[in-house]
């Protein structure tokens, strides 16, 4: 069988096309559909959603950060049952492939909005489960610091019905030991990496720019850590499927997360200067696979096989 030209699987979801937006970057529906055909991409991962509507942090939440950018927007969103009735609808008529993610403050909250998407259309192919989260039962920190918890969530979320890929935190030298927990729990594949935790002061009060304080950094600067974190995986866990993301802007950055050990990107943080720019990445990522001869699926991995064939 001839395999799509730009198509490319992650465990048992085919997508048309190998990258994707990035959760928190793209809004809960169709928001980008006015800069691009949402229908292109592989998928739109969308910002993550709990159980309940949820507020998020106080202003500001959004700041520069030299060349990244750091936010503490904290997760606010309508719920799942809300955004099922009034925000998917334009997302899929778009005819785009959608992928939910959830986040939750207790094992509970994980739980209750993996049942709720149960219900969600055909069109919801996947879900992300965020564990980059404080689990704020018992004070013990991330959710994805701990191979256990972490664990605990992956096999409560499992009322959602459809593929689930675990997000993982760089924030911690356990990826490797968590990402085998969740597999074993019911992860189909892992989506590397979140933000790292940073904080920007203000140069005239001295204190912080952001109204939480702290944050999450991400854009170019991370990339090197996805990229790192993501080869890493892939080494120790060959069969498992993951998911590249972080300080993707290029088609090289897509590339360079696949030879790591992708099979499909998101691009995130250069959204905000180009509401365009995972289109343009992977318009860029199947030009240079072209050039080369490769399909996108070829590039999975590469680093660890003697790298790319010779070229030109």
């Amino acid at each position: 069988m001839t395999r799509p030209v730009a198509g490319v699987t992650v465990g048992s979801v085919e997508l048309a096309a190998p990258v994707m937006t990035a959760s928190g970057t793209a809004g809960h529906g169709a928001e980008l559909s006015a800069y691009m055909p949402l229908a292109e991409l592989g998928a739109v991962v969308v910002k993550s959603l709990t159980a309940y509507e949820w507020s998020g942090n106080p202003a500001p939440r959004v700041h520069p950060a030299g060349d990244g950018m750091i936010n503490a927007v904290g997760l606010q969103g309508p719920g799942v049952e809300r955004w099922l009735v009034d925000e998917l609808p334009a997302l899929v008529a778009t005819g785009a492939r959608v992928v939910a993610s959830i986040w939750g403050r207790s094992v509970d909250d994980y739980r209750r909005a993996a049942e709720q998407l149960a219900q969600a259309p055909a069109e919801v192919v996947a879900v992300e489960v965020n564990l980059s989260c404080p689990n704020l039962e018992g004070r013990r920190g991330i959710f994805a610091h701990d191979a256990a918890l972490s664990a605990e969530v992956m096999a409560a979320t499992a009322a959602a019905g459809r593929p689930r890929w675990a997000k993982l935190s760089p924030n911690t030298d356990r990826v490797v030991e968590v990402a085998a927990a969740v597999r074993d729990a019911g992860a189909e594949a892992v989506t590397l990496v979140n933000t790292l935790l940073g904080m920007v002061l203000h140069p005239g009060t001295g204190l912080a720019v952001l109204g939480a304080g702290g944050g999450g950094y991400s854009g170019r600067p991370l990339h090197a850590v996805a990229v790192r974190t993501v080869y890493d995986v892939h080494a120790a866990l060959p069969d498992l499927p993951i998911v590249g993301v972080g300080g993707v802007a290029t088609a090289w950055d897509a590339a360079e997360l696949l030879l790591a050990g992708a099979s499909a990107v998101q691009v995130g943080t250069a959204t905000f200067a180009d509401p365009a720019a995972p289109l343009k990445v992977q318009r860029g990522l199947l030009a240079w696979c072209a050039e080369r001869g490769l399909h996108p699926a070829d590039l999975c991995g590469m680093a660890h096989r003697g790298g790319m064939p010779p070229h030109g």
